[in-house]
């Protein structure tokens, strides 16, 4: 892993290789990688060299996501599910 995988620019890199948006799961990640590999392996296509690219993004992608802690905050959770937040907040 290089000194700057998990800074914010190397994230963001990340996620444009990937064509992710910012709120993606780790199966999010797993099945676009799935994709791309399957759309630009050298196997398959013989002048693509987008290949390192993909999987340096993999691989900064999920350590972050494998190291991320999560919070079990109230407010964190109600992020998470914000429709069941609304709802209590009109029961009378």
């Amino acid at each position: 892993m290089t000194p700057l995988a998990h800074s914010i620019e190397a994230i963001y890199a990340a996620l444009e290789t990937l064509n992710l948006p910012v709120l993606s799961s780790l199966e999010d990640l797993k099945r676009r990688y799935r994709e791309m590999v399957q759309k630009h392996h050298h196997d398959i296509v013989d002048h693509d060299n987008a290949m390192p690219q993909i999987n340096h993004a993999y691989e900064v992608l999920k350590r972050y996501m494998e190291g991320y802690k999560f919070s079990f905050s109230e407010e964190e959770i109600m992020k998470q599910f914000p429709e069941e937040n609304h709802a209590a907040r009109f029961k009378f």
